[in-house]
C-alpha cells in the first residue's frame, strides 16, 4: 500500500496557510451552504467535507444510514471525487483512457455517471491486472480499474468513510485520514518502550487483500448502511471482475489492491479483528495487513498468537502464514514499515538501505544524455521522499556515509565526461590549483574517491547545483508522531 495510490479523503486539499486562520468560521458556514466553501477551488479539508458530509447524510449521532445514494451521485460530490483521482493520476484501466482523457469531456462524463447511478444502471468494468515484483522475487497483484469507475468508487468513499472511520481501531493506521506509517511505528515503539510490552508476534497474512471473503464485506458495510443500493453498489465493484491477458476472469473472493474504495473495505473487514483483540485487552497496531501483537512475556505472547490466528482464520476466513508469523523481542529488534526499533533507538531495515541505494544507483547512471543539473533533479525527488519517510530513525551516521557515496557517483559520471586526466587537470586550474597533477584513469571507480576529484568538485559544487543534502534534516523524531491523549 506503497500499496494503494488511491488514498481517497486522506489526501483531500487542505486549506492553504494564508486561509487556515478563518478555517473555523468558514467550516461554521459552510455547513450553513448547499456545498462546502473552497470545493470548486480544491480547498476543503477533510475535516469541513466530513462535517457537511454528516449534516446532509443525518449527523454522526445514528446507528444506521439510510438513503445515501443520492449523495453519491450529487453532481458536487462526483467533482470532488474527479479531483481527486486527477491529484492521484494513476495509469488507465481496460479502456486504455486517461485521467487527461477522461477531463477533456469532464461535465459530459460526470453527467453520465450521475444519470447512471441515479437510474441504477451503473456498471463497473473489469479491472486490468498488473503484477509488481515484491522483495521476495514473487508478484504482487495490482487491479487498476478504468477512470471512470475510480471517480465512482470515490464518490463513494466521500460519503461512507465518515460514517465507519471515527469507530475504527485507535492503533489502526492504514489508508486513513491523517494518519502514517512514521505513527504506526511511533504508536509501537511506545507500546514496546513504555509500556513494558517487550515481546510482539509479527503476524503475516497470506495474500490478505485477494481473500477478503466478498460476503462479509458486505455485512461489515451493512452493520451502519442500510441502503440497498450502496450495498449492491459495493458488490458490482468486487464482482466486476480481472482482464489478464485479453481473458476476463471472475472475482469471487478478494478486493484488488489498486482500487480507490479497497482500502476502506479492508480497514471495515479488518476492523473485526481490531475490536476483538481490543475487548480481550491485547494491544495490536494495524498498518493494512501489517499486524503487530504486544506481549509482556514469551509465554503471554504465545497464547496472543494463538488468539490472532483463531480470530484471522475462523471467524475473518483468512489465511495466516505461519512460516513468517513469529515471535520476538525488543532486545533483538522488531521490524515494522521499513524500521527496526530496538531498546534505546530505531535504525532503517536493511532491506530498505539496499533498496535505497538501488534506487539512486538508478538515478547516477555514468552514461546518459543528461546533464549534472537534469540528474540532480530527479535525484532530489526521491531523495525528498525517501527522508520524508525515513527521517524518524536514528540514522544521522548513515545519512552522513549515504551523501558521501552519492557526491561519488555524481563525480564518476563527470569523470566519464571528461573522458581523461586533461579535463580533470582543466577543472582543478579553473579552481585555483595549479601544478603537476597526478594523471589517472577516468573509467576507474577507486579513481572517483581521487583527493584530485574532491578538490575539481569539491561539496560545495554539489550544494551550488542543488544537490539536496540529507545531513541537514533533523533526524530520531520519533517522539514528533506520538499521538496527544
Amino acid at each position: 500500500m506503497a500499496g494503494y495510490g488511491a488514498m481517497g479523503v486522506t489526501n483531500l486539499l487542505s486549506h492553504s496557510t494564508a486561509r487556515q486562520s478563518s478555517g473555523e468560521s468558514r467550516g461554521k458556514i459552510a455547513l450553513e451552504l448547499e456545498t462546502p466553501l473552497g470545493l470548486h477551488e480544491g480547498t476543503v479539508s477533510i475535516r469541513e467535507w466530513w462535517k457537511w458530509t454528516l449534516s446532509r447524510i443525518g449527523g454522526s449521532n445514528m446507528r444506521k444510514w439510510y438513503s445515501l445514494i443520492d449523495k453519491v451521485y450529487a453532481r458536487d460530490n462526483l467533482h470532488l471525487a474527479f479531483k481527486r483521482v486527477k491529484a492521484n493520476n494513476g495509469a488507465p484501466g481496460i479502456d486504455g483512457e486517461t485521467v487527461k482523457d477522461f477531463a477533456t469531456c469532464l461535465e459530459e462524463n460526470l453527467t453520465m455517471i450521475h444519470e447512471e447511478l441515479k437510474t441504477n444502471t451503473y456498471q463497473p468494468s473489469p479491472v486490468r491486472r498488473v503484477e509488481i515484483e515484491k522483495e521476495d522475487g514473487s508478484k504482487r497483484p495490482l487491479g487498476i480499474p478504468t477512470v471512470k469507475d475510480r471517480v465512482v468508487q470515490q464518490a463513494v468513499r466521500q460519503i461512507i468513510e465518515p460514517i465507519f472511520e471515527p469507530d475504527f481501531h485507535p492503533s489502526s493506521y492504514g489508508y486513513r485520514p491523517n494518519r502514517s506509517c512514521q505513527q504506526a511505528v511511533a504508536k509501537a515503539e511506545q507500546f514496546l518502550r513504555r509500556y513494558g510490552l517487550t515481546h510482539v508476534v509479527d503476524m503475516d497474512l497470506s495474500k490478505c487483500f485477494d481473500t477478503l471473503n466478498h460476503e462479509r464485506i458486505i455485512e461489515g458495510v451493512n452493520r451502519k448502511i442500510s441502503d440497498g443500493r450502496i450495498l449492491k453498489l459495493i458488490r458490482r465493484f468486487l464482482e466486476a471482475g480481472v482482464m489478464k491477458d485479453g481473458a476476463v476472469q471472475e472475482t469471487e473472493i478478494g478486493s484488488p489492491q489498486g482500487g480507490v474504495i479497497s482500502p476502506l473495505l479492508a480497514n471495515i473487514y479488518l476492523d473485526e479483528f481490531d475490536q476483538k483483540m481490543k475487548a480481550l485487552g491485547i494491544r495490536i497496531v494495524r498498518y493494512a495487513d501489517d499486524i503487530l501483537v504486544f506481549a509482556s512475556s514469551p509465554r503471554q505472547a504465545k497464547k496472543y498468537q494463538m488468539i490472532a490466528t483463531q480470530i484471522l482464520e475462523e471467524d475473518l476466513k483468512l489465511t495466516v502464514n505461519r512460516d513468517k508469523t513469529h515471535i520476538t523481542s525488543l532486545s533483538k529488534g522488531v521490524s515494522y514499515l521499513g524500521f527496526v526499533i530496538y531498546p534505546k533507538y530505531i535504525s532503517i531495515h536493511p532491506k530498505r538501505i539496499k533498496r535505497f541505494k538501488d534506487a539512486v544507483r538508478r538515478l547516477t547512471p555514468r552514461n546518459h544524455g543528461k546533464n549534472m543539473e537534469q540528474q540532480i533533479a530527479e535525484l532530489n525527488r526521491f531523495l525528498r521522499g525517501w527522508i520524508q519517510y525515513f527521517r524518524l530513525a536514528n540514522c544521522k551516521g548513515f545519512l552522513s556515509e549515504a551523501m558521501g557515496w552519492i557526491r561519488r557517483r555524481l563525480r564518476m559520471k563527470k569523470m566519464r565526461e571528461w573522458k581523461s586526466w586533461r579535463g580533470l587537470h582543466k577543472a582543478l586550474r579553473r579552481r585555483g590549483h595549479h601544478g603537476d597533477f597526478k594523471k589517472i584513469s577516468m573509467r576507474c571507480w577507486r579513481n572517483s574517491a581521487s583527493p584530485l576529484l574532491s578538490l575539481a568538485l569539491p561539496n560545495i559544487w554539489f550544494e551550488k547545483l542543488g544537490l539536496l543534502d540529507l545531513t541537514k534534516y533533523d533526524v530520531g523524531i520519533v517522539s514528533q508522531f506520538y499521538e496527544l491523549r
